[in-house]
């Protein structure tokens, strides 16, 4: 791949970009099956958010490991 193409696959693994936005009636049952889905992170302003999947409480649920 030309430009950088590989940049996203590793960023996805990373758990530091989404392989997909979040869509209207997303659901997870917990941080873990979002970041399978592909949609982890997820922000406060975004369908498949919730308070208790956001840990510190910073508008961000699920966010990569540190």
């Amino acid at each position: 791949m030309k430009g950088g193409g590989h940049v996203k696959p590793v960023a996805v693994w990373a758990g530091m970009a989404r392989a997909r936005k979040p869509q209207a009636g997303d659901f997870w049952s917990g941080c873990n099956d979002a970041r399978a889905a592909g949609t982890a992170p997820i922000y406060s302003n975004e369908p498949g958010y919730r308070e208790s999947m956001d840990g510190d409480g910073d508008g961000i649920a699920c966010e990569p490991y540190r």
